[in-house]
């Protein structure tokens, strides 16, 4: 196969859809190894709250770029795209197929169009707009952010204040909404031949498929996991912001109850689901499968359609 005609595969969709399952199927068949997309599986020891692939499939599949960083300390989505591409090209090299699977969508989009040139940290502005937001109550930076970017501000949860800052950061300091200097300068992933996959299902079962993976995070343990996280790194982890961890910080402050908790989850994990399917909609060249990816037919669908994908591409690569 020459430079320039290598296959890849995306698996994308919204939070307990069945990336990971449909990720399998397609690597077992074709010989692959996963590449995770996944803002808060990056982050070692929060597993039970990314749910990160358990240590069984991590044996029978390969995966990469997850446990890159300990809670205390940041990832940017152009980080995870240097740490992604080191990945694919070491998987290419060693002939097997890679397959990107998750649902955070900066990071896929930072992998597969690049990321223009971002303004350096402002802490001066950082603390501005945290005074501002503690001033004016929840929900101002979201609603700022929606004024000056309304596409950035549809990327992220209205109580993720870090994202939110850092946006607003870029926009400001830029002069320009942090979207359109995505799409300036960016550094394009080159060299392959791109499948993406996005999951589709009933929006009935996925929600309750939400509620029940939001509530067996916290019978697994997710409060005590988040509170040996706190224990080792303090509470100002960036990443103890993200949805479930969030609410398991309010358990052991005593601030809301577990079933109060588990409720918030699952409100906020349904809420996100709709945003990811919001911004892979907006997406260009996305194969829709309708279904959950650990369902046969859905599986079958992606392998009939992947494995046209690579035969045409090897063709392609010997004329």
């Amino acid at each position: 196969m020459s430079d320039g005609e290598l296959p890849l595969i995306v698996v994308a969709g919204p939070t307990a859809s069945g990336k990971t399952a449909l990720a399998m199927r397609l690597a077992e068949e074709f010989g692959g190894e996963v590449v995770s997309c996944d803002s808060i599986a990056v982050f070692r020891l929060m597993d039970i709250g990314s749910a990160k692939p358990s240590v069984t499939e991590r044996e029978q599949v390969p995966h990469h770029c997850l446990d890159l960083y300990w809670p205390n300390e940041f990832c940017t989505a152009g980080d995870y795209a240097r740490h992604a591409r080191s990945a694919i090209a070491d998987i290419t090299r060693r002939g097997k197929l890679p397959i990107v699977a998750g649902g955070t969508g900066l990071y896929l989009r930072a992998l597969m169009e690049g990321l223009a040139p971002a303004p350096p940290r402002d802490e001066a502005l950082r603390e501005r707009l945290r005074k501002s937001e503690a001033k004016r109550g929840p929900g101002h930076l979201h609603r700022l952010l929606k004024r000056l970017d309304i596409f950035a501000a549809n990327a992220v949860h209205p109580n993720d204040i870090p994202k939110l800052i850092r946006s607003l950061e870029v926009t400001l300091a830029g002069r320009t909404p942090q979207t359109e200097q995505w799409r300036a300068g960016r550094d394009a992933l080159r060299g392959y031949r791109v499948l993406q996959f996005a999951l589709s299902p009933n929006r009935d079962e996925l929600y309750a498929r939400i509620n029940d993976r939001a509530a067996g995070m916290f019978a697994r343990g997710l409060v005590e996991e988040t509170a040996a996280i706190c224990e080792r790194f303090g509470e100002g982890c960036r990443s103890l912001g993200a949805l479930g961890y969030a609410q398991a910080v309010s358990v052991l402050h005593r601030d809301i109850t577990r079933e109060e908790a588990i409720a918030s989850a699952q409100q906020g994990h349904r809420n996100y689901a709709k945003r990811q399917l919001t911004w892979f909609r907006r997406e260009r060249e996305i194969t829709w499968l309708k279904g959950f990816g650990d369902q046969p037919e859905t599986q079958e669908e992606a392998v009939r359609m992947s494995t046209a994908h690579i035969h045409w591409q090897l063709e392609e690569a010997v004329q």
